[in-house]
């Protein structure tokens, strides 16, 4: 699984890393998402595209797997 996210498209919502703490997380100076594992194991799989579904932006692209 490769994960894209676009930080132009960026809102700070932070549902991503509610969804996949352990993929995502925020930049402290203006909360756009960034990730902490770009190509996590299947054990993720479920936890990376409900973030994708969450985003409010769709700023995450999920390829793969």
């Amino acid at each position: 699984m490769k994960i894209h996210i676009d930080e132009a498209k960026c809102v700070g919502g932070g549902q991503c890393v509610l969804a996949a703490p352990d993929v995502f997380d925020q930049r402290d100076d203006d909360g756009i998402a960034f990730l902490l594992i770009e190509n996590p194991g299947p054990e993720l799989d479920e936890q990376v595209r409900e973030a994708a579904r969450l985003c409010p932006a769709l700023a995450i692209e999920v390829d793969g797997r």
